[in-house]
């Protein structure tokens, strides 16, 4: 399969859902639901906001099918990169809301706060759309606490491959810092 080849799962569910299928986006959701929830409530710590956030990328998705492009990359990513902005873009509205009524701290300490989720959001998306070769080295790693050659041993490769899988996660995962979500993303789909 091309790199740029969507797999074709992806490529099905959006011409289903670009069909106006409702059987569509009830697999859409139980596939992705609590990867979108997770990672809304991760930026807005808070249940009910995660929830109105869930409701609104599918939504999202549900009205614009046409807007996930296939040569960008997965339709995993592309959700994240949704709820990604979505949930940043709610914290902003809620902390300026808050400023607005008198609550306290000010706009820069509100950009602090908004920066910061961006970030871990946007760490949470690379996570979510590296190959699957890196993200379960990186999970041996950080939430198993395997050394290299552990996280080798668990994943049936050489050590310098174990090595060479968990440098370059860290490689993608230190980007996070480069470029706040909320930012513009040339060329692909549109912003809620």
């Amino acid at each position: 399969m091309a790199k740029d080849t969507a797999p074709r799962w992806d490529r099905r569910i959006q011409q289903r859902l670009a069909r106006g299928e409702a059987a569509a986006l009830g697999e859409l959701y139980d596939r992705f639901a609590s990867l979108v929830h997770s990672l809304a409530h991760r930026v807005l710590d808070d249940d009910s906001a995660a929830d109105q956030v869930t409701r609104e990328v599918f939504g999202y998705i549900w009205e614009n099918p046409d807007a996930y492009d296939p040569k960008q990359g997965n339709l995993r990513s592309w959700v994240a990169r949704i709820t990604n902005r979505q949930a940043v873009h709610r914290l902003r509205q809620t902390g300026a809301a808050a400023l607005a009524d008198g609550g306290e701290g000010t706009s820069e300490e509100l950009e602090q706060q908004v920066r910061r989720a961006a970030i871990a959001a946007r760490a949470d998306y690379i996570v979510t759309s590296m190959p699957a070769p890196l993200r379960a080295a990186l999970e041996l790693a950080y939430f198993q606490r395997r050394d290299y050659r552990q996280t080798a041993a668990d994943l049936g490769v050489t050590e310098a491959e174990a090595r060479r899988r968990l440098r370059l996660g860290l490689q993608l995962l230190a980007t996070a810092n480069n470029r706040p979500l909320d930012g513009p993303s040339p060329g692909y789909g549109q912003a809620l």
